[in-house]
């Protein structure tokens, strides 16, 4: 079973959705139980940093994902779940994140020919790991992949070594990370076509022989 963590965000439905239509097994639940007795954990999200931690405050989820973690579970950050599992954001100063990977999160710098938010289709850099090869979420996915993204902050991550991906906008923006069983992506693999898919598919099969 996959949890998707419901905290009243947006875009918990398209995730599931996915899910489902790849066949993988998954609920959208903020029942802490059925959380830390799922096999693997996505936390996604649309919206303000601040209120996001307010809310997981709020549903007392904060505890059941950082054990998740700690536990060696996979769990995958998707958009604004990826800038939770953080330290910090820009957008909301004062507010602490998750603090389960080192690192900010930094609004998007205004440059002319751009628009803030960013949204739209972008290509991703793989980086190779320090394991050798790419991130797992990538396998069978070729270099320069273009995934759709939809974020006014993007992550810049304390180690460049658990950056997996990279893209472009006005500035270099840390697009995935992977540390040990966390993972976590800037854009939306459930709004990305095929390839996004393939990556949803590559999390819900970590462990599986």
């Amino acid at each position: 079973m996959i949890a998707i963590i419901d905290y009243d965000a947006g875009n918990l439905k398209s995730v599931y959705k996915a899910l489902k239509y790849l066949g993988e097994d998954a609920c959208v639940t903020r029942d802490v139980n059925q959380i830390r007795s799922a096999d693997k954990v996505i936390l996604p999200g649309v919206g303000a940093f601040g209120d996001a931690m307010e809310r997981l405050s709020q549903y007392g989820l904060i505890p059941a994902i950082q054990e998740a973690a700690k536990e060696g579970k996979p769990l995958l950050g998707i958009c604004l779940g990826l800038q939770l599992l953080f330290e910090r954001s820009e957008e909301s100063p004062g507010v602490e994140g998750l603090g389960i990977l080192e690192g900010e999160i930094l609004r998007i710098p205004d440059t002319a020919g751009l628009k803030v938010p960013h949204i739209g289709w972008n290509s991703l850099q793989f980086q190779e790991m320090p394991s050798g090869g790419y991130g797992r979420l990538f396998e069978g996915i070729p270099q320069e992949t273009f995934v759709y993204f939809v974020h006014s902050y993007y992550l810049k991550a304390a180690r460049e070594a658990i950056v997996s991906a990279t893209t472009e906008y006005g500035v270099h923006i840390h697009a995935s990370v992977e540390q040990d069983n966390v993972f976590a992506c800037q854009f939306h693999p459930e709004k990305s076509s095929s390839a996004g898919l393939r990556m949803l598919k590559n999390f819900a099969g970590l462990g599986r022989k």
